[in-house]
């Protein structure tokens, strides 16, 4: 099991990283609040992981905080909540937002992350309820990212492509990223966008 990894930071195209290690090459697959936390490219970078290992694939996933990866391990514990999925969900909202849901009760803002149907969020609050009420709200995630300055049309394709690659449809997507870009400034970064959108859904 890889449990943590160091090195420096060599890409990123959320929501997939390259983190080179001692020379040895990592790809990371990471939530976008960790995606909004990373450092500059060439910079250090700690990431806690869960590797997967399946008969098709092996896959690592890495996450900014402990709490992250404690919550994403109880969420592919989920019938049917697989890693993309669970990675999605972690993408849509902080651990925070995730915990006040789950102890709401609140179905209709789980079902806004791409693949969750109203069976699995129901599913989602039944299971995890007891598991997390001994989680603090105050301070359990809160992962602000620094805005960096990308070209209109670049930051628009990334964030397009991003939200894609967390599941939803190239359709959605376009719209989701389109009404970001209404509400921020000109120039916006493809991280502000993403998280415009994201932002957008669990309203």
């Amino acid at each position: 099991m890889i449990g943590r990894i160091s090195g420096r930071l060599v890409e990123k195209q959320a929501p997939e990283l390259l983190v080179d290690v001692q020379g040895v090459g990592y790809e990371v697959l990471v939530s976008l609040n960790t995606f909004f936390s990373l450092p500059a490219l060439g910079d250090a970078v700690i990431l806690h992981t869960h590797f997967v290992v399946r008969e098709d694939a092996q896959q690592l996933y890495g996450f900014a905080t402990l709490e992250e990866r404690h919550l994403f391990r109880n969420l592919v514990k989920v019938n049917g909540v697989g890693p993309k999925m669970a990675l999605a969900i972690l993408s849509g909202m902080s651990v925070t937002d995730f915990i006040r849901c789950i102890r709401n009760g609140d179905v209709v803002a789980l079902t806004r992350a791409p693949g969750v149907g109203r069976k699995t969020a129901e599913r989602l609050v039944v299971e995890m309820k007891d598991q997390l009420s001994s989680w603090e709200l105050e301070g359990a995630n809160s992962l602000h990212g620094v805005d960096r300055p990308a070209g209109a049309g670049v930051a628009l394709e990334e964030a397009e492509s991003a939200l894609i690659a967390l599941g939803y449809k190239p359709q959605e997507a376009a719209r989701m990223v389109s009404r970001a870009q209404a509400d921020l400034e000109a120039g916006a970064s493809s991280e502000a966008l993403i998280r415009a959108a994201l932002k957008s859904m669990v309203k």
